[in-house]
């Protein structure tokens, strides 16, 4: 191959100058536009009563949230140009229908809904989940941080347009919470908790009043803006990561509490780390090759070292991090693409105990002597027992060696 100026190869010239491409591809779709299908047949399907402003029926929701069982029919003549006849909704949330149930209750009641749980247990996805199809987007979203400010909460200004011409309408730049409430939609607060005292403070206000003043507009049309009929908000917590601030007394008084937990069942949890992996891996277009035997060995240690317990009843010590199913699904999904990238290296099951090293020493190094733990406790009696699949990892044993 010849090079030109710079020895540069000339097959690459113009190439590297330009920069990356922009792509129009995008990593995760908003949940509207991934089931952007099953919310047009739902808002077919159930003709029933809605709460104002909202896309979906209060059973729909929690149809779409955690699937119908079965394939429904839209009824006779109210078929909408391109939406099909007959669609079985796809579970999305993996819990409890009754916690959705009330979830869904809360909102239409227009009462703030705060999410609480351990790290990892889809609470995220389930807020995101029920915006969409409360009001069709997801995307009216805070990010709750240390740095996160009033502003973002209710509205900043464009200084350009503010230093032409003052304050006015047009320079203000409204936070999503001041556009969910204009729309009568459902905003969103991540890691509520984490926000500081000033900013939760506003928040009462906001969920009290259901109304933002702007006193630089005083004496115009906008100097205050009224939440329209089905605005409210939803927000999400952690309980082993307290953040920043404590909540006050009277901004818990505005929320509706919903604990989200792990998943109970060990088929159902190794279903949905399966599942999620095979859709990261479909992202890049690669085949998802791991045995569901080891998706299985991988999701039972993670429930073993989160709940202290073995499922036969053996003792386990705890690691200081989250064992997680969002966890679960990283770990699951690198194991994909080393088969997919390396293929033949070395059999899949060997990278596990290493991946696990790495999700247990996360908080604390020292965590790794718990999982060495593990290895000599639970995992050498099952491979005592004849496990094929757990005498294997017992013999990979020295991987976790330090």
């Amino acid at each position: 191959m010849g090079t030109g100026r710079g020895g540069r190869p000339a097959a690459l010239r113009g190439t590297a100058d330009k920069g990356p491409s922009v792509s129009t591809t995008r990593q995760v779709d908003p949940a509207e536009h991934a089931h952007a299908g099953e919310l047009a047949f739902l808002a077919a399907f159930d003709g029933g009563a809605r709460p104002p402003g909202w896309r979906l029926t209060p059973r729909a929701v929690v149809t779409f949230i955690v699937g119908s069982d079965g394939e429904l029919a839209l009824p006779k003549g109210k078929r909408p140009e391109g939406v099909p006849a007959k669609l079985e909704i796809a579970r999305k949330f993996v819990g409890d229908r009754s916690l959705v149930e009330r979830c869904v209750v809360t909102l239409a009641g227009e009462r703030g809904l705060l999410l609480v749980g351990e790290p990892g247990t889809a609470k995220s996805m389930l807020s995101e989940l029920l915006a969409a199809a409360v009001c069709g987007t997801s995307e009216l979203v805070v990010q709750g941080t240390a740095g996160t400010t009033e502003d973002q909460l209710r509205y900043g200004w464009n200084y350009a347009l503010l230093l032409a011409h003052g304050p006015s309408p047009e320079a203000l730049v409204p936070s999503p919470v001041l556009t969910a409430m204009r729309a009568g939609s459902v905003a969103r607060i991540e890691e509520i908790t984490r926000c500081l005292p000033e900013v939760q403070d506003a928040m009462v206000s906001i969920l009290s009043d259901r109304r933002i003043a702007v006193p630089e507009l005083s004496g115009t049309d906008g100097a205050t803006v009224h939440a329209a009929p089905g605005f409210t908000l939803i927000a999400t917590a952690n309980l082993r990561d307290r953040g920043v601030s404590e909540m006050s007394a009277a901004l818990k008084r505005r929320f509706n509490f919903e604990t989200v937990g792990p998943i109970p069942d060990l088929a159902q949890e190794t279903a949905l780390v399966g599942r999620q992996a095979r859709a990261a891996l479909d992202r890049v277009q690669t085949p998802f090759e791991v045995d569901e035997a080891v998706l299985e060995a991988l999701v039972t240690a993670f429930r073993d070292l989160r709940a202290g317990r073995s499922v036969e009843g053996w003792e386990v010590e705890r690691p200081s991090t989250v064992m997680s199913t969002a966890e679960a699904v990283a770990v699951a999904t690198s194991l994909g693409l080393a088969a997919a990238y390396f293929p033949g290296d070395r059999d899949v099951l060997s990278l596990l105990p290493a991946h696990l090293q790495g999700v247990v020493c996360k908080d604390d190094p020292a965590d790794g002597a718990k999982l060495l733990g593990y290895w000599d406790g639970a995992v050498r009696r099952r491979a005592e027992e004849g496990a094929r699949m757990w005498r294997q990892l017992w013999e990979l044993r020295d991987v976790l060696q330090p």
